[in-house]
């Protein structure tokens, strides 16, 4: 896998566009990325990490913040990267979510969603290959054959993190390693052999629970039936519930005999009282009817009257039309009459108050006057003059309107010129006076970016001349716990071999301690034990002590190795911010800040200054020429307004003499128009409730004649005599309903005494026999008694057979589960040593788990990789040595490493390292490391390399090394790129990929070997 460029765009420090061309970085194979703190040299890693797979590594990608805050809003953040992998060329463009202003997004900003795009190089031309995130992460995996997490290991060495790999426990280095060689289906394993011998115990245990479930059952049907509980606690299962299924088929027998015989009894009883009963219904009803029959004889004579009165309501009814049609034209001419002389009334009113009714000839009497109609229709037709002009009348009120408006513009327009005359005069004076400021501020903010600049780089050295300071506090702190941890080692050490020396001299005691008769030596191996060695009481306890002895060195030698970690941490800390300028005086560097900061403040106030004047003086322009065209526009407009005025004015005159013979002596034609409105709807109102007077007379007189020619045919002499005969329809209905009613309830009697019961019945009244309520009370008792001693025998039979089918049920079930039981329990016994072993418990005495056996492995090719490196880097002393000894206090083992020196022949923990030292093996495990996971990634060739910091450490000699196994990585065409602000690192390197940082943000430059020169 090659980078051949890359384009960063408003992301991360860089604000604008950044091409790097890492083809011409290749033809030098070394190159140096370097710039200064927080310039954003991390940063062209993190685009190359995002470009391939969507984000960067580790914690930064937790902020989200990938767009660069120095960027113009509206640029989009992307990131380009062409690379070319398996033969192929690739190019992949990606932009990260961000928020684009936008006038209807929420709170000024739309969200864009991520975007990417993957091309591929196809002769000539670019072919898309996808556009969605998902696909091409997943093509560019394939092609690469890592994800993200190797490729930041195998290609962006941090060499800061392989530092911590190298000092960290081996739980640290399981959970790392198993990111890079993806052996979770190992971890998988072990966790599916737990599952399943879990699985196993459970079947196990369902089956016992079982067992005691069905023998629990058993013991509980026999208590409900009342069979004895078992005499011996012990007796077994199967044979107890064999002995309760002969007890429950006894029982059932002689339950069943005694259901029989209260069933037989039950049955008579209930004879007896359904008989009794009967009789009893029977007289009830007899009686019953005999009262009804009294009451329909009792109803006669009414019944006849009501038949009677019935016939004569039919003959009225025959003239209730007429009559109603006689009423109905009666009311209508009192009411017609009634509402003539309301009207009528009305109208001399109005005659009096209205001027439009004088034609009309009014007198006392009661009839309306003969010219009523002829001067109705005069009045509607002048009703529809007047109402013809009323738009006339409009007109004049709008013209009236308008010239009143008119006068008050012209006043409000000659104010508003006066206003615009004093504006400008003010606007003309401010401008003078804010161009003699001008030029003494473009003087002061000239010199701003410089001194901003300067500023910057003085509050940096002051920072890292504080963070220089107490890193040394720090380091001496560790150097003086690992004095004190190394004493503590040291005494723990010599304790427990003077312990370990005394055991030794007391081992015959302590092994005769451990005899007994009969049983062999284990030394000779020999029954009897004619003479065993005597050494006091000491002797047997000595081994525990020396086992507590040992296990607090070992606590010792930890801590010392935590101290010595610790220390080297903190002298590799003190000697990259010495190169920083850390040994600069604080009080100096403070100084130099303070004063940096002052002028750069002054200058960026000038600035500021300067681009409020400059924005002033353009709104004051604007402003001088808005208010010269202001007052060329009210001009003409007051010139217009007095034309107008004058045109209204005489337009008004002609039409309000028009109009003044239509009103009438009237203010306005609307006025007018109400009034005659008024006298047209009294007048017409009149008119029309004479006529219908007229009309409702003549209608009564035809209705009266229609009736009295009826009256004989329906057998009535007056109109009074038919009215009283008349019912009402409630009445009438009600009369009828009870004449049905005493008819059907004397032919329901009369059928009731024909009916089989009322004829028992009498017959057993004329036999002699009277109900007695006592008697069939005790009955009903004696037959429910009866009824509820049978039931309760048939369910205890019901039961016994229940019980005794459930008791031969669960033998069998019982049966069938023990004989099953036997397979599941060794199958479980097999799996839990299976899945012990795999975890690394149980008979596995190096507690090292499957997983750890299979990373141990790749850890060990790893350390001869790493150790290929580190013995050219260390002038042939140090080898990186896998170990697998068992850890103390039982924790899991496997993935040690520790380092061998070949000049003294001795193994020691890696935390013994030096600073450079520590830099050199770390280096040299994360190049091996790579090396083979890019072996176990299918052989992926990897052409482009980053090693990451930490040079600042090295002395002369050992930096001669470390780069001379850095240029041995360019053979066969590999590109390596060093990240480092070390001022020797840019001596050496003349090909450098440069990151200059800025207060608008940072940017980026290619300088090679000539350049560097010059």
């Amino acid at each position: 896998m090659r980078i051949h460029s890359l384009r960063i765009s408003g992301f991360g420090p860089f604000a604008g566009t950044e091409d790097i061309d890492f083809d011409r970085l290749s033809a030098h194979g070394l190159f140096l990325l370097n710039g200064p703190t927080g310039a954003g040299k991390t940063s062209v890693l993190d685009a190359i990490c995002f470009a391939l797979y969507g984000s960067v590594p580790g914690a930064r990608q937790e902020g989200k913040r990938l767009r660069s805050d120095h960027a113009d809003p509206s640029r989009e953040p992307a990131v380009t990267c062409v690379f070319s992998a398996q033969g192929r060329r690739f190019e992949v463009t990606r932009s990260p979510a961000w928020d684009k202003p936008s006038a209807r997004g929420r709170n000024g900003f739309a969200t864009q969603q991520a975007k990417t795009l993957l091309r591929e190089r196809v002769g000539t031309d670019w072919k898309e290959l996808s556009a969605r995130n998902d696909e091409a992460a997943a093509e560019i995996m394939a092609v690469l054959g890592m994800d993200r997490e190797q490729f930041t290991r195998v290609v962006m060495l941090p060499q800061g993190d392989f530092a911590a790999f190298l000092r960290s426990k081996a739980t640290d280095r399981l959970e790392l390693l198993q990111k890079l060689f993806g052996t979770e289906r190992f971890e998988a394993v072990e966790q599916d052999l737990a599952r399943q011998a879990q699985l196993a115990r459970q079947e196990v245990a369902a089956i016992s629970g079982q067992l005691e479930i069905l023998a629990a059952r058993a013991e509980s049907e026999a208590a409900a039936l009342g069979l004895p509980s078992a005499d011996q606690p012990d007796t077994a299962a199967e044979a107890r519930i064999a002995g309760l299924q002969e007890a429950a088929v006894a029982r059932l027998a002689a339950l069943k005999d005694a259901a029989g015989e209260a069933e037989r009894a039950s049955r008579q009883r209930a004879a007896a009282a359904e008989a009794e009963e009967a009789r009893t219904e029977r007289r009830r009803r007899l009686d019953a009817a005999s009262v009804r029959r009294a009451a329909v004889e009792a109803g006669g004579q009414e019944l006849e009257g009501n038949v009677l009165r019935l016939a004569r309501h039919r003959q009225a009814e025959v003239l209730a039309g007429h009559l109603h049609n006689v009423d109905a034209a009666a009311a209508k001419v009192r009411a017609a009459a009634g509402a003539a002389g309301s009207s009528l009334t009305l109208l001399r009113v109005s005659a009096a108050e209205e001027a439009e009714l004088t034609g009309l000839e009014l007198r006392e009497a009661e009839a309306l006057p003969a010219n009523a109609a002829a001067e109705l229709g005069r009045l509607r037709s002048l009703q529809a003059v007047v109402e013809a002009r009323l738009p006339d009348e409009e007109r004049l009120q709008s013209l009236r309107a308008r010239k009143t408006g008119l006068v008050k513009e012209q006043e409000k327009l000659a104010a508003a010129l006066a206003a615009v005359s004093r504006t400008s005069a003010n606007l003309q004076g401010e401008q003078s006076r804010l161009l003699e400021e001008l030029e003494p501020l473009e003087r002061r903010a000239a010199a701003a970016p410089l001194l901003a600049k300067d500023a910057e780089n003085a509050r940096e050295l002051l920072d890292v001349v504080r963070q220089h300071r107490l890193a040394a506090v720090a380091r001496d702190a560790a150097t003086g716990r690992w004095h004190e941890s190394r004493s503590r080692q040291l005494e723990a050490k010599q304790a427990w071999l003077d312990l370990r020396e005394e055991r030794l001299a007391n081992a015959a005691a302590e092994l005769a301690a451990g005899l007994a008769d009969g049983a062999p030596c284990p030394v000779c191996g020999n029954a009897k034990h004619p003479d065993p060695a005597t050494g006091g009481t000491a002797g047997p306890g000595l081994a525990q002590q020396e086992e507590d002895a040992r296990l607090v060195y070992e606590d010792a030698d930890a801590a010392l190795s935590e101290a010595a970690r610790s220390l080297a941490e903190a002298e590799q800390l003190v000697a990259v911010l010495a190169g920083q300028g850390g040994g600069t005086a604080e009080e100096d560097a403070a100084k130099a800040c303070a004063e940096a900061v002052r002028a750069a403040g002054d200058a960026a106030r000038a600035a500021e200054e300067l681009e409020t004047l400059r924005f002033r003086l353009s709104v004051l322009k604007e402003d001088l020429d808005a208010a010269a065209e202001s007052h060329q526009e009210t001009d003409k407009e007051l010139a217009a307004a007095v034309s107008a005025a004058k045109d209204l004015a005489a337009q008004e005159e002609a039409l309000d003499q028009a109009l003044a013979e239509l009103r009438a002596g009237q203010p306005t034609l609307a006025r007018r128009l109400r009034s005659l409105g008024k006298a047209v709807a009294v007048l017409d109102k009149a008119v029309e409730a004479h006529a219908v007077l007229a009309a409702a007379q003549e209608r009564e007189r035809e209705t009266v004649g229609q009736f009295e020619l009826a009256l004989p045919d329906a057998g009535f002499s007056s109109a009074a005599e038919a009215r009283a005969q008349l019912l009402d329809t409630a009445a009438a209905s009600a009369l009828q309903e009870a004449v049905r009613a005493a008819q059907d309830e004397a032919a329901r009697v009369a059928e009731l005494f024909e009916s089989e019961d009322i004829v028992r019945a009498l017959e057993e009244q004329a036999a002699g026999f009277e109900s007695d309520p006592q008697r069939l009370d005790l009955l009903r008792a004696e037959a429910a008694e009866a009824g509820r001693a049978a039931r309760e025998a048939e369910v205890a039979a019901g039961v016994a057979a229940r019980c005794l089918t459930s008791l031969q049920g669960i033998a069998a079930e019982y049966h069938e589960a023990a004989g099953a039981s036997r397979g599941p329990a060794e199958r479980a016994q097999m799996l839990a040593g299976l899945a012990e072993a795999a975890s690394g418990r149980g008979e596995n005495t190096y507690r090292m788990s499957l997983n750890s056996y299979v990373l141990a492995a790749r850890l060990e090719q790893v350390a001869v990789a790493a150790s290929e490196r580190l013995v050219a880097m260390s002038d042939g002393r140090y080898l990186l040595q896998h170990t697998d000894a068992r850890a103390a206090r039982g924790a899991k083992s496997g993935l040690g490493l520790e380092v061998v020196d070949q000049w003294t022949g001795h193994r020691r923990d890696t935390s013994t390292l030096s600073g450079g030292e520590s830099f050199m093996a770390s280096l040299a495990l994360a190049l091996g490391l790579a090396d083979v996971v890019q072996q176990e990634a299918g052989g992926v060739e990897i052409e482009t390399l980053f090693v990451d910091e930490g040079f600042g450490s090295l002395d002369e000699q050992s930096l001669e090394q470390v780069m001379d196994a850095l240029e041995g990585l360019r053979d066969g065409g590999r590109v390596v790129g060093l990240v480092s602000h070390v001022a020797e690192m840019k001596q050496r390197i003349g090909t450098q990929l440069q990151v200059l940082k800025g207060r608008n943000g940072s940017t980026l430059q290619i300088s090679e070997a000539l350049e560097a020169a010059a």
